[in-house]
């Protein structure tokens, strides 16, 4: 079972989804991908409640989006962060670091990151575009890049920093029936934060899908209905 690195208190907040409208199932195909990222869209990104207080700018780093193209539909390709990493240790989160000089933009750090992460071609990546920088409480400034991965292909963890790979459909992800809001308490402060719990085949556990990663998920819900 997949356990979050924390078990925050479910908040019975207004906007779990419920009365938010789906996403077009058309929208949720490569067609319907390739064409938002062409169109020039009106959208806010959903607010956030961190704060960069610390001398200096963020960390700049990237994640890469990846968008499996499958038969039955899209999926997202996400991982689980082994737990002795320093930063956001044994969390779902995209492929994805920081931000290395040798790096053009953006999208060379995500496909560089997937590459040594799960070992993912990136000839097999089609980068559609990016979204919104997400500021994290650990002082990353992160891009997300979006990208649909083609089949055939192969992944595979590096151990040092992988501890599972595995895939949710987008249908899944992008419905708002299936986001959470939570909170995290402690001495001085609380943090509200989406989650995206989703049920593990096979088990009666689940993926607990949270923080940044589940609030760049919610930015692209967000975007995919502007």
């Amino acid at each position: 079972m997949i356990r979050p690195v924390f078990e925050p208190e479910a908040l019975p907040v207004e906007s779990t989804g419920a009365d938010l409208p789906i996403v077009p199932p058309e929208r949720l195909t490569p067609d319907g991908l390739r064409a938002r990222f062409t169109q020039r869209l009106v959208w806010a990104p959903e607010p956030t409640d961190v704060n960069w207080r610390e001398p200096g700018d963020p960390r700049a780093a990237a994640v890469l989006m990846p968008l499996v193209v499958r038969d039955e539909g899209l999926a997202v390709l996400l991982t689980q962060r082994a737990d002795h990493l320093s930063d956001h240790a044994g969390q779902v989160s995209f492929p994805g670091g920081r931000r290395e000089p040798e790096d053009e933009n953006a999208i060379a750090t995500a496909l560089r990151e997937a590459q040594e992460e799960v070992s993912l071609a990136a000839e097999r990546v089609e980068i559609l575009g990016a979204l919104p920088d997400y500021l994290t409480g650990t002082g990353f400034r992160v891009t997300p890049v979006v990208g649909l991965v083609h089949p055939p292909f192969a992944v595979e963890a590096d151990t040092l920093e992988v501890a599972d790979i595995f895939e949710v459909p987008l249908a899944f992800l992008m419905d708002p029936a299936n986001h959470e809001v939570r909170l995290l308490r402690w001495e001085g402060g609380e943090r509200r934060f989406f989650s995206m719990p989703y049920p593990r085949p096979g088990t009666s556990g689940h993926y607990f899908v949270w923080g940044a990663t589940a609030g760049m998920l919610r930015n692209f819900y967000r975007f995919l209905l502007a």
